[in-house]
């Protein structure tokens, strides 16, 4: 059960993106947006309001248009388990460059933490391993984040990690919300120039 999980997910984000260099990150709505964003609003952060099921397909987008620059998702079990048909699709289209974290609390944050399919046994790294993913895991302690950490940018994906967090609450921590304003500054972060 979800209870006993160790880790907490705002400083989960928090050590992942630490080590993020160039890195572009999708973040999925709700809770994943605001702990990336509480780990520090960065212009090559893409921020998802409103787009459940997408961060894994926006984020192979991306990784296919810039292959040379490491590209994540930061996205919750509740919006991966909306989209996993994605999971094949990312698993053929193989970017090198693609890492999807899903944060799996077993509970839907934004709807009044009903539990999820996870809560029940669907396995999202078996799924993903499934699919043809190059690296998939389950993550459940500190020590098996930090080594999971730079397998996340070295390039040798795609990579899946479930991570299990624990069904707590934090303060939000909201990140700019004008859609224009944000694509436009992702725009200038990934291909250079100014934001509009």
């Amino acid at each position: 059960m979800s209870e006993r999980f160790a880790l907490q997910r705002r400083a989960v984000v928090a050590e992942i993106l630490a080590a993020r260099g160039d890195a572009l990150v999708i973040a999925g709505l709700g809770s994943p947006a605001w702990d990336t964003a509480a780990a520090g609003d960065d212009e090559r952060n893409f921020y998802l309001w409103g787009a459940m099921g997408g961060a894994a397909l926006c984020a192979l987008g991306l990784a296919l248009a810039q292959p040379d620059r490491p590209v994540l998702a930061i996205t919750g079990d509740g919006e991966q388990l909306m989209g996993l048909g994605g999971l094949a699709t990312v698993a053929v289209q193989a970017p090198a460059n693609l890492a999807l974290v899903v944060l799996d609390n077993e509970r839907y944050g934004e709807t009044g933490m009903q539990d999820t399919h996870t809560r029940f046994g669907v396995d999202l790294a078996g799924v993903a391993a499934a699919c043809g993913f190059a690296l998939s895991r389950t993550v459940r302690e500190a020590r098996e984040l930090t080594e999971l950490v730079p397998l996340l940018y070295a390039g040798a994906g795609p990579v899946f990690a479930a991570v299990k967090v624990r069904p707590d609450s934090a303060a939000a921590s909201l990140p700019p919300r004008d859609g224009t304003y944000l694509k436009h500054r992702f725009r200038a972060a990934v291909l250079g120039g100014e934001a509009d």
